[in-house]
């Protein structure tokens, strides 16, 4: 099984994702940026693309890598990453499908002011590549909100988000 947390920069994916894991049984965070930064030793750096995401080998990796990770050793994946092209998401969402695999789908949303709040405090290298992506997930939020289950995080701390999403994953398992 996966658990897909979504949302925009600063809405607390990391930080849950690492509560959501103690929470779940057999739950391992997968953190399919690292599967992006694989392919920048074989693509190069990106130019013409501003995201890894646009890499057709990013979305076929991460399927198969979940895939293969799910095989040797069972259990959750607990994958935080933004997704905000939708016909990604559907590839994602159906490569995994193909394969059998169930996906919990969870967007974590939070004002923009929120948003810009908890963004400007974090590393300054990343902050203006951050805010840059406010406005897409803005624009992203009407079929995130039909593909997955949002989990508003404005004033909510990361624990009780966690809480909240596990009790869901379990629901949903026991049903």
């Amino acid at each position: 099984m996966i658990v897909w947390v979504n949302g925009s920069y600063g809405a607390g994916k990391t930080t849950t994702s690492e509560r959501l894991v103690g929470l779940l049984p057999g739950a391992r965070l997968f953190d399919a940026e690292e599967v992006g930064y694989m392919l920048h030793h074989v693509l190069g750096p990106l130019q013409e693309e501003a995201d890894f995401q646009h890499w057709p080998p990013w979305r076929a990796l991460v399927v198969e890598t979940a895939r293969h990770l799910l095989a040797y050793k069972g259990g959750t994946l607990v994958v935080p990453q933004t997704v905000l092209v939708e016909e990604y998401w559907t590839e994602l969402r159906e490569g995994l499908g193909q394969l059998g695999v169930p996906v919990h789908h969870f967007v974590l949303h939070a004002d923009s002011e929120t948003l810009v709040r908890r963004i400007e405090s974090d590393l300054p290298a990343i902050i203006p590549w951050r805010l840059d992506h406010v406005v897409p997930y803005q624009e992203a939020l009407p079929w995130l909100r039909r593909a997955g289950e949002v989990i508003d995080t404005t004033g909510v701390p990361p624990d009780e988000v966690a809480r909240h999403i596990a009790a869901k994953v379990a629901g949903r398992e026991g049903s």
